[in-house]
C-alpha cells in the first residue's frame, strides 16, 4: 500500500498542538499506559487501520505489554487474560467505535460496568482515547499510510 499523500509532513503546527493536547489529556487521566494501549489495538482492529495496529502493538510492547495479552485483544471476550475493569474498558472502546446502521453503541449495562471499574476523569481519558484513535484511523485509512513507516 502507497500513501496517498505525496507530503506527509504537513506544516500545519495547531493541528499537532491540539493532538499534543489531547495526548496530556489522556496521560492526565490515570489510565494505565497499557490499559489504554490495548484500547487502541482494538479500535484499530475494528477499524482495519494497519498503521495504528502496528503502532498499538509497538507501544503497548515498549510500556511492558505481553504478546500473550496482545494476540488476544480481538478474542478478548474469550480470552482468560484480561481483568474485569480491561474488559469493561475494550467493551466500551467497541461500543463507542461501533455506531454503523443499527449497532448498539454504548449500551447502559456497558456504561455501568465502566462506572464500576473507573472514576469519571478515567472514564475521560478512556473515552477520548477511543475517540482520538477513530479519529486517526480514519485518516489513516482515508490516505492509505502503510503500517510500520509512521511509526517505530
Amino acid at each position: 500500500m502507497e500513501n496517498r499523500l505525496k507530503n506527509k509532513n504537513t506544516k500545519n503546527a495547531d493541528v499537532w498542538t491540539a493532538v499534543q493536547h489531547l495526548h496530556k489529556a489522556i496521560a492526565a487521566g490515570g489510565v494505565d499506559p497499557k490499559l489504554l494501549a490495548l484500547v487502541h489495538l482494538r479500535v484499530s482492529q475494528i477499524n482495519s487501520c494497519s498503521a495504528c495496529i502496528y503502532a498499538s502493538v509497538t507501544g503497548a510492547k515498549k510500556a511492558g505489554e505481553t504478546d500473550e495479552r496482545l494476540h488476544n485483544v480481538a478474542a478478548w471476550r474469550e480470552a482468560p487474560f484480561y481483568t474485569d475493569a480491561e474488559r469493561a474498558a475494550l467493551a466500551l472502546a467497541e461500543g463507542a467505535t461501533r455506531l454503523q446502521d443499527g449497532a448498539q453503541g454504548v449500551t447502559d449495562e456497558i456504561w455501568e460496568e465502566v462506572n464500576a471499574h473507573f472514576t469519571e476523569e478515567q472514564i475521560h481519558a478512556i473515552n477520548l482515547e477511543i475517540a482520538l484513535t477513530n479519529f486517526f484511523n480514519r485518516i489513516n485509512r482515508t490516505v492509505k499510510e502503510p503500517a510500520g513507516q509512521t511509526w517505530g
